[in-house]
């Protein structure tokens, strides 16, 4: 059954062709900072904010940080976690997601079975996605024991999307690590998404609007940007970005 938060990213995509999402990580920002951040993003048109980090040292802090942003915009507020210790109960949704190349099986199914008894308790909705990891991975591959998916190697990328899509999970994401300094070649992108029919988003290393342009083009439904946000001209870039790949100029 298709829930609120992925019916309203389903019809964005629809309507848009391509959607933009805001990943704040707790770690690196106040409760006030992600919350003004938030708030820039929306303004700038991204269709969703996700909270989460391959690290999560205070759960009391994740609870602000949610909190906050909740009470700045009215988009949905989707959590991104490492561990079940990224958990809050005021978010809005929750990437339910198994690293599908993860060599530790607590990141295939251990965290998930911990983590499902407080969705279900916290009424979080929770939206299925394989989570791949490709490139270096950065941060998030090392965490998660990850043996990466190479550039050079979209079969491979293919293999782990359609085992996810066969699982029944309806995203996939493309990981490239945060702060890559190559986001996921268009290359990989269109083959990922032309054996597949489950949405697709595509994260790490995506800059520019050039870049997010060249992943939307390539199949990507949604493009996800974390980095940028801290950067002086965030709402600039963020802007572009988002304009770039709904209008595909």
């Amino acid at each position: 059954m298709v829930g609120f938060i992925e019916r309203y990213l389903l019809d964005k995509i629809k309507a848009d062709g391509s959607i933009h999402m805001t990943l704040i990580d707790p770690e690196k920002v106040t409760a006030a900072g992600a919350a003004k951040v938030a708030e820039s993003s929306k303004s700038s048109g991204t269709a969703a904010i996700m909270i989460g980090g391959s690290t999560v040292a205070s759960h009391q802090h994740l609870d602000d940080v949610v909190v906050a942003i909740k009470a700045a915009v009215d988009i949905p507020i989707i959590l991104f976690p490492g561990n079940v210790n990224g958990i809050s109960s005021h978010a809005d949704a929750i990437w339910f997601m198994s690293m599908l190349n993860s060599a530790d099986p607590y990141f295939l199914m251990g965290a998930q079975i911990l983590g499902a008894p407080y969705i279900k308790k916290f009424q979080i909705e929770p939206l299925s996605m394989g989570y791949v990891i490709v490139g270096d991975g950065g941060m998030a591959g090392k965490v998660g024991k990850a043996i990466p998916v190479p550039y050079s190697n979209p079969e491979l990328a293919v293999a782990h999307a359609l085992a996810g899509q066969y699982l029944g999970m309806r995203f996939l994401y493309l990981e490239g690590g945060s702060g890559a300094s190559t986001p996921v070649p268009p290359e990989m992108i269109r083959a990922v998404k032309s054996a597949i029919n489950t949405t697709l988003i595509v994260g790490g290393g995506i800059k520019t609007k050039e870049q997010a342009l060249a992943a939307s083009s390539a199949g990507a439904d949604i493009i996800v940007t974390g980095n940028i946000t801290e950067t002086s001209d965030a709402n600039e870039r963020i802007s572009q970005i988002i304009s770039a790949i709904k209008h595909k100029l």
